[in-house]
């Protein structure tokens, strides 16, 4: 069905509203999916703070004006969703990697983050991209490692004069 200039104003409006507050975007080529298929992305994507769309390309294009993912204008060809990762950077790339596992049919196009479009082999390395809690941990490890070798070598000194 098509949209009416209004529809078509509400639903740049929705898509600029997550582009400006996303860490990352990724535009995949859905063509082959079923409906069940697509309703299945959906709801994964729902549950890992994913704002995931169908839009028309001309639609897209002027929803991510003026933001960060403006590079990735150019690349916006043939049918697409668009996924914006708003919890951490690498979760709309994992969505869509770990589904295209088991849906051959969907296939990255456009990585964007940081302000540069890169192709859609690069999904890979975003989507090993650590979670927030799983970078706040590694910096929590780094952080301690020194404080546990400074005690642990006042230990071994207490432990030298004891037994002298």
């Amino acid at each position: 069905m098509a949209l009416n200039l209004d529809g078509k104003k509400v639903v740049v409006e929705e898509v600029a509203k997550y582009a400006v507050k996303a860490h990352s975007a990724i535009a995949a080529e859905y063509r082959g999916l079923t409906v069940t298929e697509l309703t299945e992305l959906r709801k994964k994507a729902r549950e890992t703070g994913v704002y995931l769309r169908v839009v028309k390309n001309t639609l897209a294009r002027r929803a991510i004006a003026g933001t960060e993912f403006e590079c990735m204008q150019e690349k916006l060809v043939g049918p697409l969703l668009i996924a914006f990762s708003m919890e951490d950077p690498g979760c709309a790339a994992r969505l869509i990697s770990e589904f295209s596992k088991g849906h051959d049919k969907l296939i990255a196009k456009v990585v964007a983050i940081g302000g540069q479009a890169f192709d859609g082999a690069e999904l890979g390395r975003l989507a090993r991209l650590p979670t927030r809690d799983q970078g706040i941990s590694l910096l929590m490890s780094v952080m301690k490692a020194p404080v546990e070798k400074l005690a642990r070598t006042l230990a071994e000194i207490r432990d030298q004069k004891q037994a002298a």
